[in-house]
């Protein structure tokens, strides 16, 4: 069975109640290809706001989540919380994270544990930096984050990676189509090894400067199965990422 393309908007930390009522009732609207799934993640404060407002069909996604059950963990959100809410994803592991937070690939691959085990389905980032790339390390630092997962979870049926090279988010420089074939196919292979059904069902998603102007070309590659947005999920031209197979 074809894997189902997919379309993740992450806003960071970006927008307001009427901006994310704006975008909501533009999504609502739009004519969006009803073979391509869509989530979006706005900021904790409004993912409620966001559930309430958007159609079915769309789903929500935090932009984190702590690894522990509820407790006295000031500032967290739990997987229990997300999912008493009806917020059913969560990305976990991106860049930003990573470099202005500091977690490592174990404390990352906790989480996704928890969110797997807490019925939540993750958006998991992995990528590499500028340096790391030029030193043709690429391949090697990102099998290295998604081994910390694996030391962590069998299954990884309720798991979306998103291959996000940190020298392309925000930049505006996007990773060639060939570039990012090259890595997606790789994570392919290394999927291989966890197993046949993830190797083949596991989707993997291109983040990194996507737009409505590149959206189309990458789609065409083989081994990529959609994209996680960033600045451009904030804008109509979301709609039109959304239907790059269309």
């Amino acid at each position: 069975m074809p894997r189902q393309f997919f379309v993740g908007g992450n806003f960071k930390m970006n927008g307001s109640v009427s901006q994310i009522k704006d975008i909501i009732t533009n999504l609502n609207s739009a004519k969006c290809d009803s073979n391509t799934e869509v989530v979006i993640s706005p900021p904790a404060l409004y993912l409620l706001l966001a559930r309430e407002h958007l159609r079915p069909g769309i789903e929500v996604a935090a932009q984190n989540v702590f690894d522990k059950p509820n407790g006295a963990y000031t500032g967290e959100i739990s997987t229990s919380q997300l999912k008493d809410s009806k917020i059913t994803w969560t990305i976990i592991g991106h860049s930003e994270r990573r470099q202005l937070m500091h977690e490592s690939d174990e404390f990352i691959a906790s989480k996704v544990k928890a969110a797997v085990d807490g019925g939540l389905s993750a958006l998991f980032c992995c990528g590499e930096t500028l340096e790391q790339r030029e030193k043709n390390e690429t391949i090697n630092v990102v099998t290295h984050q998604l081994q910390a997962v694996a030391n962590k979870i069998n299954d990884w049926t309720n798991v979306v990676i998103a291959y996000e090279p940190v020298w392309a988010i925000g930049t505006g420089k996007v990773a060639t189509t060939e570039q990012a074939q090259e890595v997606h196919a790789a994570i392919r292979s290394w999927l291989s090894k966890i197993s046949k059904a993830a190797e083949d069902n596991t989707r993997i998603i291109y983040g990194g400067s996507v737009s409505e102007k590149n959206c189309n070309d990458l789609a065409k590659e083989k081994d990529i199965d959609g994209f996680l947005v960033g600045g451009a999920s904030l804008k109509p031209a979301f709609i039109d990422i959304i239907n790059a197979k269309a």
